[in-house]
């Protein structure tokens, strides 16, 4: 399915902090990943050398959620644009079986913060940090394929503790992340993606704060509804989950903010057309529920790659 390896090219990229926000309790809210990017054919590798991606991410929050779960009796609006710009890589070199490939991904984001009540709170935009994959390894089976990598952001986009104006997060995180596509058909019609990362944060400058670490999952099943040797179109539920996994500490943090876990979980619908010329268009859509500790809303994201 030449396709959906085309597709594969679009690599999981970070955000930073505009996918996270502080509250007045000192709750950290988002782990730096865009949920939902790589829910699409998980596992796969781009055939092309080169392959140039860009994704347009539109996050909106506007229900807050306590610890357990229940709404919280605020109002307002949080939202983040991310013009996501990504370079792939790929050799023909070999490592424990697998291809070698590599990204560099350059973001653009613009977030803003209203209070129905207050106003605007905060808002920010231009160059976010920037998020590098030095280590893609990629197999490829008849029925499956699957990647392991690390990867790490840099604090790129500008910071100052306490400023109203970020789009970075002030601190360096490291990822360690696997995706896996599986073709649940000899004809390869209907297959099963699943993306996973693991968030290692280090301190926030300025700040002396250490975000908790976080557990992402990405996934979708896809079915070819139509697909010629000129064009394949795919559609199918898509889904992500995300957790955090150890406490938030630092100046400033209570005991029961850090105590504190958020848990995010969405599910929508992905759509795929596959042209010629090594390229792709898609289209995906998150309604998220049952949030706990976080902002809860939706994720509307358009997806577009081409290989050189």
């Amino acid at each position: 399915m030449g396709g959906m390896i085309r597709h594969g090219s679009v690599l999981p990229v970070l955000a930073a902090a505009c996918i996270w926000m502080t509250i007045p309790s000192h709750a950290q809210n988002r782990g730096v990943y865009p949920l939902g990017m790589s829910a699409i054919n998980s596992g796969v590798l781009p055939e092309s050398t080169f392959t140039y991606s860009n994704q347009f991410l539109l996050y909106t929050r506007d229900e807050g959620k306590d610890n357990e779960g229940k709404t919280l009796p605020v109002t307002g609006n949080h939202s983040v644009i991310l013009d996501m710009n990504t370079i792939t890589w790929v050799s023909e070199e070999r490592i424990l079986g697998a291809r070698y490939s590599a990204s560099a991904s350059l973001p653009f984001s613009k977030n803003d913060l209203t209070s129905d009540l207050q106003g605007n709170l905060s808002g920010g935009s231009g160059f976010a940090d920037s998020y590098y994959v030095p280590v893609i390894l990629g197999w490829s089976w008849t029925r499956a394929a699957v990647r392991a990598m690390y990867g790490f952001l840099a604090p790129t986009g500008r910071f100052s503790a306490g400023a109203n104006d970020n789009v970075g997060s002030g601190y360096w995180t490291h990822t360690l992340s696997t995706g896996q596509t599986f073709y649940l058909t000899g004809t390869k019609r209907l297959s099963l993606s699943a993306f996973q990362m693991y968030e290692f944060h280090s301190v926030q400058e300025g700040t002396g704060v250490h975000p908790g670490e976080t557990f992402d999952l990405d996934y979708s099943l896809l079915y070819s509804l139509a697909r010629s040797r000129r064009f394949q179109l795919q559609a199918g539920p898509a889904g992500y989950e995300q957790r955090q996994t150890t406490a938030r500490t630092g100046p400033g943090i209570s005991l029961a903010a850090s105590e504190e876990r958020y848990a995010i979980n969405g599910c929508g619908l992905a759509v795929l057309g596959v042209l010629p010329k090594r390229t792709s268009v898609g289209l995906k859509y998150f309604k998220e529920f049952a949030d706990r500790a976080t902002f809860q809303g939706y994720s509307l994201q358009v997806v577009a790659s081409i290989g050189f």
